[in-house]
Formats: C-alpha cells, sequence, structure tokens
C-alpha cells in the first residue's frame, strides 16, 4: 500500500489570518512570486540607467530667445477727397498738364503695334528682305518670333517711328518724357546682328 502526501501550502493574509492552499491552488501563485522576484532586481535595468546617465552628462545647448515683436503703429483713415476705389477709373477725370515747349508730342490715340510692347533692347535686327521695291527689315523678338518692318511702322516702349531702313540698320526717332508734359525727340538705331 502507497501513502501519498498531499503538500499543502501555508500562507498568513494581510488580516493575519493563516490560510491553508492545496498544490493546485498554490503552483501559480509561486510561479507568479518567482517572476516578479526577477524583476525586483537591478540586472534588467542596466542599459536604461547607463542610458539616462549619458543623456544627462551631454553638454546643454542653449537656446535663443524669440525675438521681440514689434508692434506696428495704427493710424487712423480718412477717405475724404479721395477717389472711390470701387468706382471705374474712366469715371475719374483726371487732368494732364501740356507743355508744348518744342512741339513734340506722341500720337496717344494711334492704334499701338505689336513691337511697341518690346523694350528696344531686347529686339535684334536679322537682316532684310525687298519685296514690290519696298527694303523691309526683319526683326527677331525674345520668343524667336521675327516681324517684317518698314519706313513709318513703330517699335519700342518709347513711341519709336521706324524712319529708314538700309541693309545694315533700322533707324529710328523716339520720343522720351523728361518731366510730365515736357517731351523731346531722341535718335536711335537697331544695327544688324552678327
Amino acid at each position: 500500500m502507497m501513502i501519498v502526501k498531499t503538500m499543502r501550502t501555508k500562507f498568513v493574509n494581510a488580516d493575519g489570518n493563516q490560510m491553508v492552499l492545496k498544490p493546485t491552488q498554490s503552483l501559480p501563485l509561486l510561479l507568479a512570486f518567482s517572476l516578479l522576484g526577477g524583476c525586483a532586481g537591478d540586472e534588467g535595468m542596466t542599459d536604461l540607467t547607463d542610458y539616462v546617465a549619458e543623456v544627462k552628462s551631454q553638454q546643454k545647448i542653449r537656446i535663443e530667445p524669440l525675438p521681440e515683436i514689434k508692434t506696428a503703429e495704427t493710424f487712423a483713415f480718412n477717405p475724404e477727397g479721395l477717389r472711390n476705389p470701387f468706382q471705374p477709373a474712366e469715371s475719374v477725370q483726371e487732368t494732364v498738364s501740356i507743355k508744348v515747349g518744342n512741339g513734340v508730342l506722341p500720337d496717344q490715340t494711334r492704334p499701338k503695334e505689336e513691337l511697341e510692347s518690346f523694350s528696344l533692347d531686347s529686339l535684334r535686327m536679322v537682316g532684310t528682305v525687298t519685296q514690290k521695291d519696298i527694303l523691309w527689315g526683319l526683326i527677331k523678338t525674345g520668343d524667336g518670333t521675327i516681324h517684317r518692318v518698314k519706313q513709318g511702322n513703330h517699335m519700342g516702349q518709347n513711341h519709336g517711328k521706324i524712319v529708314r531702313v538700309v541693309e545694315e540698320r533700322v533707324e529710328l526717332v523716339e520720343i522720351l518724357q523728361d518731366e510730365p508734359g515736357l517731351w523731346r525727340e531722341q535718335q536711335a538705331t537697331l544695327a544688324l546682328a552678327d
């Protein structure tokens, strides 16, 4: 006959009462205590404590303070006597005094020609062509378009009128404004590009 003794575990709870646990109840409890005991040591946290010590030992960087924000000066807007910005510009009548000291005045009513939207410096003469006994100058714009011009055409942004086209150049007379209302003529030449 075999006698088997069962092992019983005795515990004392927080109230001081003694508790007896059967083996099936005590095994999970013992296993949990042994796992928690492994966490109590410092061996698993050495890498964390080393990293914290390294970060604390690094040189601290000084952060510059934010710049002081300047407040904008306020002013009172008084629209009295000013043009209404929501009114069409055509209805506003402005007077410009024209001084006709030397009789030079651009024709503002003449329709603009296409080459008048380019400055004279951006245009290049690339050649000439004769058609029906008229010598035309070939003018190239910055976008590569070639235009034909003859005596009497206009080009450039200073009211330039072509007075003569020859094989190697186009001669113009420009009308420049010296001061408001006072104009003067100036000779200009567009030479054949190499």
